[in-house]
């Protein structure tokens, strides 16, 4: 049984019946369960829809409303619940309680009760305590999923990680993935739910080191494209998590940042390494609204800027703390006009007028800004932006375009960390 069909319950449960097991999925929301039941999903991510559908065809899939009466004859309970950042920045467990309160009576003897969403260290022997059984073990079985890959990212992990102070219980729940050619690493439950936390604050703080190493190249004439690309070949370093941009955020960085923080001074550590993280990002956000400004002559009240990107990454429709969201809104708080295309966000957002096709964000724009990394964007006419334009700036914070296109058009560009009106070089390797 998989409890919460979010962007992680669904993923799950969607792909634990694609390897064969009879799951069903549990929510309290009974219009959604209603759709997904015909099959729609609301998600955009590749590929889960399929599987949806063809659990629901085989039978192996299936939802319900409420857990109580579900979890009766479950041999595994997945907690794929919200945890969202609380007071102070801890993550919010409250619904990991309910669902343990719920069904803490009723849950068969024997059946593993598993952690799936993001929980702070200590979580496993709280849900126990909770629980008042011990004929119940429990399991830390975080996902390491990406919005936009998360199918390809479950069903080809680079590794499975469950964690239980009952060692046989946690084999046995990674035996449940024994279909996938991935290594599985078995620990007691703390270590297990700290290599969440730990993962997704070093890919935080690579992301804020770039950021910082774009800035440096600004100020010092040198080329971040050039620059990561001799990072990358490094086999330590890899190449990924090197892109600058905006600032992080979407659904995990930002509360398991803070999160961790929490649970650091919890016993007395000043994780100053991470403080420092969280703090470059903010200050790249706003590094980014300056450079847009001054694109726009330095002053933005009554500026009107084109906005192309509100999702916090490509290939999703997320707008949870999304890096693009964020800088729009303060450029909406300083008196600019905005005007907004996405290709998955539609509908109202406060502050600016979001629109359906992406040359109406060009119309009498003083600047166009990319803000996410859509490829859509690459292929725009940008001799017509152009035309439609009032000022002649493009504010590139995602690197995406190619710079000669834009000049080509008569318009300026600007990257993030690459000279004013940058042509690609390529380097031969040796």
């Amino acid at each position: 049984m998989v409890v919460g069909t979010g962007y992680v319950g669904l993923t799950t449960g969607a792909c634990l019946a694609g390897l064969g097991h009879r799951v069903t999925c549990v929510d309290v929301d009974q219009a959604k369960v209603a759709r997904l039941s015909a099959g729609r999903v609301d998600i955009l991510e590749p590929g889960l829809s399929e599987l949806v559908s063809r659990g629901l065809t085989s039978g192996r899939l299936n939802f319900v409303v409420g857990a109580r009466d579900a979890v009766r004859d479950a041999e595994a309970v997945f907690l794929c619940v919200p945890t969202p950042m609380g007071a102070g920045g801890s993550a919010d467990l409250r619904a990991v309680e309910a669902v343990t309160t719920e069904i803490g009576d009723v849950i068969p003897a024997g059946c593993a009760l598993i952690t799936k969403s993001t929980v702070p260290v200590g979580t496993s022997k709280r849900i126990q305590a909770m629980l008042g059984r011990t004929d119940v073990p429990v399991v830390s079985n975080p996902e390491f999923l990406r919005e936009g890959t998360a199918v390809e990212d479950f069903l080809g992990p680079d590794r499975i990680v469950v964690g239980s102070d009952d060692v046989a219980a946690a084999r046995w729940v990674g035996d449940l993935y024994a279909d996938l050619a991935a290594p599985v690493v078995v620990a007691d439950a703390a270590s297990a739910e700290l290599v969440k936390y730990a993962a997704n604050c070093f890919l935080a703080m690579k992301l804020s080191y770039v950021n910082s190493i774009a800035e440096l190249c600004e100020r010092l004439g040198a080329d971040i494209d050039l620059v990561t690309e001799g990072m990358g070949y490094d086999r330590r370093i890899g190449r990924s998590f090197l892109k600058p941009g905006p600032g992080w955020g979407g659904s995990c960085l930002p509360k398991d940042t803070s999160a961790l923080v929490r649970v650091a001074e919890s016993v007395q550590y000043d994780f100053t390494l991470l403080t420092s993280a969280i703090e470059e990002n903010l200050a790249q956000r706003d590094r980014i609204v300056a450079k847009i400004a001054g694109a726009v002559g330095g002053t933005l009240a009554g500026s009107r800027i084109g906005v192309l990107g509100l999702a916090f990454k490509a290939g999703t429709n997320d707008l949870r703390d999304s890096p693009a969201l964020a800088v729009a809104s303060v450029l909406g708080a300083l008196g600019a006009e905005l005007t907004a295309y996405d290709p998955a966000v539609g509908g109202q957002i406060a502050g600016m007028t979001v629109v359906d096709d992406p040359y109406q964000v060009a119309k009498a724009a003083d600047a166009v800004v990319v803000l996410t990394e859509w490829d859509e964007f690459k292929r725009l006419d940008w001799t017509y932006m152009a035309e439609q334009m009032d000022g002649d700036s493009v504010v590139d914070t995602r690197n995406l375009l190619e710079p000669q296109r834009i000049l080509d058009a008569g318009l300026s560009w600007q990257g993030v960390g690459r000279p004013r009106a940058a042509l690609r070089r390529k380097v031969a390797v040796s």
